[in-house]
């Protein structure tokens, strides 16, 4: 057992179905002590899994009760046998705790295209109930895990009173586009980034989903290992109210945005391959939207993440890079910084000292990278990793 991971109200536990080839743990359980709100952004790909088509389902209703996961097998592309397996599924575990199938909150991460084998899970449903436990927070945390490194937990005050703690997965196919669920066709974006946020405060569904709204919009949403979005992305939240404590909107989208944000980054330092990540700022664009594109575009540039790889402030490729986000601006007012080394003002290179004090600001394994492009209010922040051999290691490596 990990290190203890608890949070009121709620009750976790993790065990080995096989589903995964080398026997880890990899189907986990969340449960609150009774009904609670819930609210939840979904990946906005349009191939989307049978995990998160039925979640979707079952978050409608802005209740629920449980939350269970599996690694190892992500049930996307899969059809209607994939739908009725991820029924299956929670069917079998929503028996094992007496409580409504509608209750239990499917979540899947793994190879795209393969069926989700119910039956396993379903046979350790009661031993998956039996070890349920307040503390057990961190097994939930390593069963999710796929690539990634490490578990990846974080937490916060909500107000005077409350907690959150919030556990999430997430080191390749990196570059989250969650929101609410909206009918698309299903065809045709590969592990993937989920994300469960639970507190202990007395809210509703309804401030609960404004508080995550925010907190998604400025790091999940704002940020890329690799450029990919995809068909699983989940962010879950649950309110237990379970210390009675109550908050504003304002308290409790503090705290969301805080233990996201500490999540976000957490996934792009244990990006596949990563040996260096960036806090990238653009600024001076007319307004935050055209600011998130030109980040965006930057953010996925292999150009970019190349040259961060080899510690190179080749400050050309990143205004380049900005050039063809779509966004207008003027590059003769263009300023790059890297750790506040200014390498090029008005879109002219400053010089080779310049460059050689920005050289060792990239030999940091974390640092801040601006791109001042004019005088307008937009701003906007993006998580950025470089690109290495090993990324291309571990993907070409993932299915066999």
């Amino acid at each position: 057992m990990l290190q203890d991971v608890s949070i009121a109200g709620f009750r976790f536990s993790a065990v080995s179905a096989h589903i995964r080839k080398d026997g880890r743990i990899d189907v986990a359980l969340a449960v609150a002590d009774r009904p609670c709100p819930v609210a939840a952004r979904y990946t906005r790909n349009l191939v989307r899994a049978a995990p998160v088509l039925v979640c979707a389902e079952r978050t409608a209703r802005a209740q629920a009760q449980a939350v269970l996961v599996n690694s190892g097998c992500a049930n996307a592309c899969t059809g209607e046998p994939g739908l009725l397996a991820t029924r299956a599924a929670t069917a079998a575990v929503a028996q094992a705790l007496g409580m409504d199938e509608a209750a239990v909150l499917p979540a899947s991460t793994g190879v795209i295209g393969k069926l989700l084998p119910a039956d396993l899970i379903a046979e350790k449903a009661t031993e998956l109930v039996a070890q349920l436990e307040p503390g057990r927070g961190a097994d939930f945390a390593q069963a999710i895990c796929t690539t990634d490194k490490f578990i990846k937990v974080a937490q916060a005050n909500v107000g005077p009173a409350g907690r959150v703690v919030g556990i999430a997965k997430g080191a390749g196919m990196i570059a989250p586009d969650v929101g609410p669920l909206v009918p698309a066709a299903e065809g045709a974006r590969h592990a993937t980034m989920l994300v469960f946020l639970f507190t202990d405060v007395d809210v509703d569904a309804s401030m609960l989903d404004q508080a995550l709204e925010l907190a998604v919009t400025w790091s999940f949403n704002a940020t890329t290992v690799d450029g990919d979005t995809s068909t699983n992305d989940t962010v879950i939240a649950l309110a237990s109210a379970a210390s009675g404590a109550t908050a504003t909107l304002a308290e409790l989208s503090q705290a969301f945005t805080h233990v996201c944000d500490e999540l976000a980054e957490a996934m792009v330092r244990d990006g596949e391959g990563t040996s260096h990540v960036a806090e990238l700022w653009v600024r001076g664009l007319r307004d935050n939207a055209e600011a998130r594109e030109v980040a965006r575009a930057v953010a996925n540039s292999l150009l970019v993440k190349t040259a961060m790889c080899g510690q190179d402030p080749n400050w050309g490729r990143w205004l380049a890079a900005a050039g063809r986000a779509g966004v207008e601006f003027d590059p003769s007012q263009a300023e790059v910084r890297f750790g506040g080394i200014a390498v090029a003002k008005a879109g002219q290179a400053v010089g080779e000292e310049a460059e050689k004090q920005a050289k060792e600001v990239m030999k940091a394994p974390r640092y801040v990278v601006e791109l001042e492009l004019g005088c307008g209010a937009g701003i906007a922040r993006y998580f950025m990793c470089d690109l290495t051999h090993d990324y291309v290691n571990v993907n070409a490596d993932y299915r066999s």
